[in-house]
């Protein structure tokens, strides 16, 4: 499954002169402000709300600003929410004086015509690009009349994930001025109940504490509300600048009185899998870690830091080895070695003695790694019921030994030969991150950025907990044969404590009166079945109950996750295969109103008394290939006419006409 990130957003409101002869560029709410209360630069942002439902980890999130331009002229009005980069955009729409323009979603080379006839006529405008670690910043920004009223309402959509047993939901909350009237409300609704459920924030003090944040759950359905008052919002008893600035995070998790839960709606089902209490399987790691030149100082370190740390949750029965590489390979033994305190012992040794060196021979490092683990399990070095995992670090490009990506992933998929998973940690910006994650996805693991930054070292740990406890190996979703339509990845290598599985799919008869799922799967001392049951009419009469969030859930759960994993398969594709994983994705997209990788989102908005036309598209965390970063146009100086919006597209930049280069126009403003 695709790397997870939490559903996050900041929201900010932003206001900047729009008459003639002046720049068009939103001035940044800062610090103190001697300014009327709850109006900057003549704009008053009395209302911010954000509305989620999560069904069955489902999350249905709408965040709506509304504005009045309180000055005698023309004011810019921008409006900024930082949502997760697993989220997908359904919708967007534009509301002045009770006339609402709305969001379509198109094909995206449908909608880059409409672009470039705006970028030919040298207008540009809002966006969405990444942000951090976890984000990505959606923007849009519209002129007001003196007097007039403006609704910003923007809706999106992702599965929750599980780490660490737990869904989090992370909100990053910045309005940058007094809101009159602001307020978070989720509302939770689990079948399987809710077992825990808490909210804090950093930005709280004990008086928002007692009466703005409320947080309850009974059985099935949980409820978080925070609405501070004006005066709750004041970062001091007389000032006018906000408080609110910083993360707000909701955590929780259900009752699993059964290993699995099944619910089926309108025709599609669900299936969550995340057994407790099994023992956990002896694994056997092989850490290819860069020490090239580039690696010097802080992050060698800092990744020092971190094996030393792993090195003491390793468990006595698993078996590990050091594979360095530079412009050569070394590594601390010939072979596996178990983790007997001895060992671990001589292993913090040679880690605190690594020093950097050379270039950077990735291939030759990977297959060092992968040949000593196949060894292993060809000699009986390690249990019969143990699993195997590459976990490899690197910063930079190879430059030394095989350097072509193409022919590395190649090498390594033949290598691995589909037996155990590849985990690919890219440490910083200056790194070709697309090629490590589509080897990852290929070898049935994942990749995942580690920012350079006071906590990396704490960021790589976190990484090892979530893959340090196998309790599954082999696993097979099984469904009633000829019964089911349309499945997501129902095998996986690995089933880690903590996580969860998800799989979804369509019924071909939604009026069959039973549904059994079974999963097969590889323990630590047995293989292991585990089976549900639904009984069709009682989950009918179960389901009745949650009409109050939305009735479309699964379906909508079910496009999400196969266009997420329709998107991760077209990464290693060619050929037809590609077309075909291509032209499915975006099928969906378009049905079910995502903004993706292959769709934009278009936005007609009133500028100088004629409709003009707004896309948007989708970011990634590959953006560049070296960078990571979106990639962008910056026009040399903004027009007084306004622009159309731009949400730039995840891994699919569009194409700029004058310059000819494949980049993600965003807005800039200067």
């Amino acid at each position: 499954m695709a790397s997870a990130w939490w559903p996050c957003l900041i929201l900010a409101l932003l206001s900047s002169l729009a008459a003639s002869g002046f720049p068009r560029s939103p001035i940044r709410l800062l610090g103190k402000r001697s300014l009327p209360e709850g109006v900057a630069n003549g704009i008053e942002v009395y209302s911010t709300k954000i509305n989620s439902k999560v069904t069955s980890r489902f999350a249905h999130n709408v965040v709506t600003t509304r504005a009045i331009n309180r000055a005698d002229t023309a004011k810019e009005v921008s409006f900024d929410v930082e949502l997760p980069k697993t989220a997908f955009i359904t919708n967007f729409t534009l509301t002045i004086d009770g006339v609402t323009y709305p969001g379509n979603v198109k094909e995206k080379e449908v909608a880059k015509k409409q672009y470039e006839k705006a970028v030919s006529q040298g207008k540009t405008a809002g966006l969405v690009k990444a942000s951090g670690r976890k984000l990505e910043k959606f923007t849009v920004s519209v002129t007001v009349a003196a007097g007039s009223k403006v609704t910003f309402e923007l809706t999106y959509e992702e599965l929750l994930k599980r780490h660490k047993g737990k869904y989090e939901m992370y909100l990053k909350v910045q309005p940058k001025q007094l809101v009159k009237h602001f307020e978070i409300e989720v509302d939770i609704f689990e079948p399987q109940g809710i077992s825990m459920l808490d909210a804090e924030a950093s930005f709280i003090t004990n008086d928002l504490l007692g009466s703005a944040l409320t947080k309850s759950f009974s059985g099935k359905k949980g409820h978080v509300s925070f609405k501070p008052s004006l005066d709750q919002q004041r970062s001091c008893p007389t000032c006018t600048d906000s408080l609110l600035n910083g993360d707000f995070t909701i955590t929780y998790d259900v009752n699993r009185e059964s290993p699995g839960n099944v619910q089926i709606v309108n025709g599609y089902f669900v299936h969550f899998f995340a057994p407790q209490g099994l023992p956990v399987v002896p694994k056997n790691v092989a850490f290819v870690i860069d020490i090239s030149g580039s690696m010097a100082g802080r992050k060698l370190e800092q990744t020092k830091e971190a094996l030393l740390r792993i090195l003491e949750d390793m468990k006595e029965e698993d078996y590990l080895n050091f594979i360095l590489f530079s412009g050569d390979v070394s590594t601390w033994k010939e072979h596996l070695v178990q983790a007997t305190p001895e060992n671990l012992q001589e292993a913090r040794t040679f880690v605190k003695s690594m020093e950097d060196k050379g270039m950077t021979n990735i291939n030759d490092g990977l297959l060092r790694g992968i040949s000593m683990l196949n060894k292993a399990r060809e000699e009986h070095r390690i249990p019969e019921r143990s699993t195997s995992i590459v976990i490899m670090l690197t910063d930079g490009d190879a430059n030394v030994g095989e350097s072509r990506p193409e022919k590395i992933q190649e090498n390594v998929r033949n290598a691995i030969g589909g037996k155990f998973p590849l985990y690919n940690l890219g440490f910083g910006n200056n790194l070709n991150y697309n090629f490590l994650e589509n080897m990852a996805l290929e070898n049935h693991g994942f990749a995942r950025r580690i920012y350079e930054d006071s906590d990396a070292d704490l960021q790589l740990q976190g990484f090892y907990e979530e893959v340090a406890n196998p309790l599954l190996t082999g696993v097979e979703m099984e469904y009633p044969e000829n019964a089911i339509l349309d499945l997501t990845q129902n095998t996986y290598q690995h089933f880690y404590d903590g996580s969860e599985i998800v799989v979804a799919g369509r019924l071909v008869d939604e009026d069959m009166n039973s549904f059994k799922a079974d999963v097969k799967g590889h323990g630590a001392t047995n293989d292991l079945t585990f089976t549900e049951e639904v009984d069709m009419k009682e989950m009918e009469k179960a389901l009745q109950e949650r009409d109050y969030i939305f009735g479309n859930y699964i379906e909508r759960l079910w496009a999400y996750l196969t266009i997420e994993q329709l998107l991760e398969k077209r990464k290693n594709a060619h050929g037809e295969e590609k077309e075909n994983l291509t032209a499915w994705a975006l099928d969906l997209s378009l049905k079910y109103h995502f903004v993706t990788p292959l769709t934009s989102m278009v936005v007609t908005k009133p500028e100088d008394n004629e409709d003009e036309r707004a896309i948007a598209d989708k970011p990634g965390e590959g953006g560049d290939s070296h960078t990571g970063e979106p990639r962008h146009v910056l026009p040399d100086q903004l027009p007084a006419s306004s622009k159309p919006l731009l949400l730039c597209g995840r891994g699919s930049p569009l194409y700029h006409p004058n310059s000819g280069e494949r980049r993600c126009p965003l807005l800039q403003h200067r």
